[in-house]
């Protein structure tokens, strides 16, 4: 069940009104609502996976209380590495060990010993290391100290289990999403409204601006080797949209589905692609997962405290392994190592804190120093993003090659129409860059104005959307 489906469409409503009828006995009785509903819409992905979700958050659940409960250190750290154990064992049988067993194959035939080891065959769990994350993050910060277990099965399932984010998140922290399953909650009519205002800007984004992008994207990698330098050079620019449009478009959705039930869920993605380095950049774009790797990982590791060496390891490593979360591929860990290189220069020179307010904060327009500052990381990430989506790390290297061979233009031998919809979307978001979301309209105290909006771009989504049945991310 997708977020732009018809399935959707009515499972939302019926959901809603329950929820709310339910308000007036407790929370208690609305929170197991939002379990039974969020295992519904998991289930009709997959409902054989549905028992790996249970099982994953029963083990974090229990591991934390009896973390809690150990008499000694050594009993706690039994728990947590029981915990971390199994759930990193997991995601890596459904989601790695066919490309370590292939790559590990692939390295003895290159030094002439013939292998021939045993592969499975397995569909990915959809959102498996999206659930996974919640549940490590709850119980490294219970190991830590931070926060104590949750005693209420219920509540800590729709911790990890809330519909909105369940497949492809923002990623979620227990203290921030619990305290708000825990208490009562109360409709808020505005909160809804723009809840509702967030989910047609998501919608919008998605089947408008990535899904007719998508259509020329996978005709451009598909064909790539008979199509000039133009057309791949059109191409890499659409997927970088197309990636943006179909992430944070079902971000976008899934914030304004959970505000629809009073629940506030992580920003995820803030205008990224008005961003003036690579730093900016990653500060604006999944913000939750590079949240999570700095507070998981490049903390623990030492951050920036050790001196210029050692933030600059600790950059690479969570760099390449954010490419490699994305995804089994050797393409996700160049992709990951670039951005690493990318960045490098601002943290070894101590420019990555260099951009930290709002671009043209004070302006209409930036200024030429701004536009050029965009430009130049706009097209550094889409030379990165080519490797995030083609197949192979010598197709992407190919398709790179050609687009820097001047000799290879020409006028691009592709559909140019979803240019019309980045403009818009540009239009839209540089004008609400200071806004959470590109149709919060509360300033505009005109109702009729508002209404046009709504209007213009409900009629852009039903005359102009592509149909597509997934979001990208769910493959990770």
């Amino acid at each position: 069940m997708v977020f732009n489906s018809f399935n959707f469409l009515l499972f939302l409503p019926i959901v809603f009104a329950l929820y709310w009828i339910l308000a007036k006995s407790s929370s208690k009785s609305q929170n197991l609502l939002l379990l039974v509903s969020s295992y519904f819409f998991y289930a009709c992905w997959d409902y054989r996976f549905l028992f790996l979700l249970m099982f994953s958050t029963f083990l974090d659940y229990f591991t934390g209380i009896k973390m809690h409960e150990a008499a000694t250190q050594n009993g706690k750290k039994f728990w947590f590495w029981l915990s971390i154990g199994i759930n990193l064992g997991f995601l890596g049988i459904f989601k790695y060990y066919n490309f370590f067993i292939s790559s590990f194959q692939e390295l003895l035939e290159g030094f002439g010993f013939q292998a021939n080891f045993w592969t499975i065959s397995v569909i990915l769990p959809v959102g498996i290391s999206f659930y996974t994350f919640h549940g490590l993050s709850y119980v490294i910060d219970i190991y830590n100290d931070k926060i104590k277990p949750e005693k209420n099965i219920v509540d800590y399932s729709v911790f990890v289990s809330f519909f909105p984010l369940l497949v492809a998140g923002p990623i979620e922290r227990a203290t921030h999403l619990l305290p708000q399953i825990q208490r009562e909650r109360h409709f808020d009519y505005y909160k809804a409204v723009d809840g509702l205002r967030q989910i047609l800007w998501g919608l919008f984004m998605k089947v408008v601006v990535a899904d007719n992008c998508a259509t020329v994207v996978n005709e451009v990698f598909e064909k790539q080797e008979s199509l000039n330098a133009g057309s791949l050079f059109v191409g890499a620019i659409f997927f970088a949209f197309q990636i943006y449009g179909d992430f944070s478009g079902y971000s976008n959705i899934a914030l304004g589905t959970a505000r629809l039930f009073g629940v506030e869920l992580l920003r995820n993605f803030n205008y990224p692609y008005f961003s003036r380095d690579i730093a900016e950049f990653w500060r604006r774009w999944h913000i939750s997962l590079s949240s999570w790797f700095k507070d998981y990982l490049y903390i623990p590791l030492g951050g920036s405290k050790g001196g210029i060496w050692m933030q600059v390891r600790n950059t690479i490593i969570i760099f390449v392994v954010s490419g490699f979360w994305h995804g089994a591929n050797w393409t996700f860990i160049i992709w990951g190592a670039l951005n690493a290189l990318y960045i490098l220069p601002l943290v070894i020179f101590k420019l990555n804190r260099n951009n930290t307010n709002i671009v043209a904060e004070n302006s209409v327009l930036p200024t030429v120093k701004e536009i050029v500052q965009i430009g130049i990381t706009f097209i550094l990430t889409t030379i990165a993003w080519v490797f995030f989506r083609a197949e192979t790390v010598t197709e992407a290297w190919l398709y790179v090659v050609k687009i820097f061979n001047y000799k290879a233009y020409g006028f691009p031998q592709v559909d140019l129409k979803p240019f019309i919809y980045i403009i818009i979307l540009i239009f839209v978001e540089w004008i609400q860059r200071k806004k959470a979301h590109g149709l919060e309209l509360s300033t505009i105290k005109y109702t009729f104005i508002r209404w046009i909006i709504y209007l213009l771009v409900f009629v852009l989504i039903l005359f102009f959307g592509a149909s597509s049945d997934s979001f990208i991310y769910f493959q990770f």
